[in-house]
């Protein structure tokens, strides 16, 4: 199975290196010097990482056979992606791949089915549950302790605990006097 572990940013100097957003919480294993990854577009890579440092809050990879900024900067936007056994698991009991979340079960505390998770979008400030309800529509849920509580692989569901107005536009309405926004 293919995971994306980073997407290549801006070249930085002159000698080859990037900068890149990781997309994993283990970037010391995935992102480590002699890692081979695969990229996409295909025809980027593969791409073995030669050397990397932390400068300024970025991480900065160079890429063997990667030598000047041209060469860096023709690879911004490519995502560096690793192949893991579907199997594995992160180390950490509250941390899950992506595909370890897909089309899992949504239901609240009292058991009411919410929909399934269709796929998880990674925002700067936290990751989202992008949920198909069982209408059709599409829901997003915050990824946080606070209101996804639960998941539970071995069951194929996660359980929510969502703030008021989440999970539908009516409930949004109700917590508001009078259904509109209050300036």
């Amino acid at each position: 199975m293919q995971l994306v572990v980073a997407r290549i940013g801006r070249a930085h100097g002159i000698k080859g290196e990037v900068t890149v957003e990781v997309r994993t919480d283990e970037p010391e294993l995935r992102l480590a010097p002699g890692a081979v990854l695969a990229t996409d577009p295909p025809s980027a890579g593969p791409l073995t990482i030669a050397s990397g440092r932390v400068h300024s809050g970025w991480l900065l990879l160079r890429f063997e056979g990667v030598g000047d900024r041209t060469a860096a900067e023709a690879l911004r936007n490519t995502l560096l992606v690793a192949e893991i056994d579907p199997e594995e698991r992160p180390e950490d009991p509250e941390e899950f791949y992506d595909h370890q979340l897909e089309d899992l079960e949504v239901v609240t505390r009292d058991g009411t089915v919410v929909g399934r998770i269709e796929s998880i979008a990674h925002l700067p400030a936290q990751d989202l549950l992008v949920v198909r309800r069982e209408d059709g529509g599409e829901l997003l849920i915050p990824f946080v302790g606070e209101i996804v509580p639960e998941v539970d692989l071995e069951a194929q569901r996660a359980v929510v605990d969502p703030p008021p107005g989440l999970l539908d536009e009516a409930g949004a309405e109700e917590a508001r006097p009078g259904g509109e926004s209050q300036a």
